[in-house]
């Protein structure tokens, strides 16, 4: 799969530790920054991954800031994207069954890179459930579109 990722400064060393979990699991990584430990700011990278996903570059993103939180705020600006802070594994479960997820957002400063890991496995390969929950993404999608 081809997956774009980003982070801010916070998270460079776990962003790196994630790269090389999934390219040695045969995935292909788009990273759209940062690229090391001087000061970044998160916005930049959330939507370049989100644009990359809308834009049918890569499949799926990745974003990782130190808490997570700012930096899928600013991936959810982008037209299209459906990204989701998991900080354990059933809520990477859930946003990809449930909500359809393409873009995972993680915190550095708030799980460990095992974890990482393990959330990353897990919203990889949970399938969308589709049914009840289509119903409710096309409302949103709707109301996206109108504005």
């Amino acid at each position: 799969m081809k997956i774009a990722i980003g982070c801010d400064h916070a998270a460079y060393t776990f962003k790196e530790e994630i790269k090389t979990y999934l390219t040695d699991k045969g995935h292909t990584l788009v990273d759209k920054g940062c690229h090391s430990t001087e000061r970044a700011d998160y916005p930049d990278y959330g939507i370049a991954v989100g644009e990359a996903v809308v834009n049918g570059e890569c499949e799926k993103g990745i974003v990782i800031c130190g808490s997570g939180i700012g930096i899928s705020i600013a991936a959810n600006k982008v037209k299209g994207v459906r990204c989701a802070l998991c900080l354990d594994v059933n809520m990477a479960h859930l946003s990809r069954q449930h909500n359809d997820a393409n873009v995972l957002a993680m915190g550095a400063r708030l799980i460990d890179v095992e974890l990482g890991k393990a959330i990353v496995d897990e919203w990889l390969t949970t399938e969308f459930e589709g049914d009840r929950h289509s119903a409710r993404l096309d409302k949103i999608t709707r109301y996206e579109q109108s504005k």
